[in-house]
């Protein structure tokens, strides 16, 4: 299983070297994300500054861009990072497209695959010299002049995994991706009931093969020394929980266990501004059942075993144990 983790720097100016240090502790891939700034510009000096460590966007918002844009964007990036690039794409939800983003918002499932279809048209006319010819419902790319085509990518194509927690949407990326991005909001249970099979149906509408493709799934992860800093690690999950669980996206994960209501009030909360009282409606089973919790040198056996199913695992940390502690977690998966 191959550990990922955020790429955060307190000054973006300094992600090349946040991916150096993640590098240096173990972690197998860093992971940029669509925030405050571009996922792509930063992974351009986490390249230039790493050697080992794969650099994937996880996710850049597909919708927010066009298939030249990511095409392009993502060829130049595996180009940079000699092979070791991801393109990780989601959806993000219809407000933000709409109104933050100023883009359509239609058939969402339909147009990412679309979208990756059409990203793969433009590969195939790059690389192998096809005619480009892609006529879509939401796409459409006919032109492509000599001018405008790069050199053939010494390090090939990157993949392409997408992001989702839909049915419609997983069942997407079992279709037409390299792998899929399970959210954090997730479980065990979730995953084998509900996730896999959906993945499953996707597989065989894209004749495909599990094999060829690869699950990576976030896991929020408290660490702490002491009793007392996993309690504190898990009140600042709870947040997060509380967070995601107010979209009415994501409610499917909490339907699967019975919290279906809990999403509503959450939303209801969410809309008056009381960010700090949604916290209080997360209880401890909810954490248990979304969260890995332990000391440092605990958490690799639990996340192995909960993500068994997984090739990947995104750990996205409450770490209380101060930074030194991440050499024992990196540590406890390798072990």
């Amino acid at each position: 299983m191959k550990i990922e983790a955020p790429l955060m720097a307190g000054d973006y100016t300094e992600t090349g070297a946040a991916a150096r240090k993640l590098e240096d502790l173990g972690f197998d891939t860093a992971i940029s994300f669509e925030g405050p700034h571009d996922p792509f510009l930063g992974l351009v000096l986490a390249a230039r500054e790493t050697e080992r460590i794969e650099l994937a966007t996880g996710v850049a918002i597909a919708f927010a861009r066009n298939p030249m844009i990511c095409a392009q964007i993502a060829n130049d990036l595996q180009r940079i990072a000699k092979g070791r690039f991801i393109l990780g794409l989601g959806t993000q939800i219809k407000p933000h497209i709409e109104k933050r983003f100023s883009q359509p918002w239609s058939k969402p499932a339909a147009r990412m695959a679309e979208f990756v279809r059409a990203i793969r048209a433009i590969w195939a006319c790059w690389e192998d010299g096809e005619r480009l010819d892609f006529r879509g419902e939401f796409y459409t790319h006919t032109l492509m002049t000599p001018v405008f085509i790069p050199k053939k990518n010494p390090h090939g194509l990157p993949p392409i995994f997408l992001a989702g927690v839909g049915p419609r949407m997983v069942e997407v990326a079992g279709e037409v991706a390299d792998g899929f991005i399970a959210h954090p909001l997730n479980s065990r249970a979730f995953a084998l009931e509900s996730l896999l099979p959906t993945l499953e149906r996707g597989f065989a509408k894209g004749d495909r093969k599990r094999e060829d493709f690869q699950i990576s799934v976030q896991t929020i992860t408290v660490v702490g020394d002491s009793d007392e800093q996993i309690a504190k690690g898990r009140q600042a999950a709870k947040a997060q929980i509380s967070f995601y669980g107010s979209t009415p996206a994501y409610k499917v994960a909490l339907d699967f266990h019975g919290w279906g209501d809990l999403q509503p009030v959450l939303n209801r909360m969410s809309k008056e501004g009381k960010w700090l009282e949604m916290v209080n409606e997360i209880s401890d089973e909810l954490i248990d059942t979304m969260c890995v919790c332990g000391k440092p040198s605990e958490i690799g056996p639990l996340v192995k075993t909960r993500n068994d199913f997984a090739d990947r695992t995104t750990l996205t940390l409450y770490n209380m144990a101060g930074e030194d502690a991440l050499h024992d977690v990196v540590a406890s998966f390798k072990g």
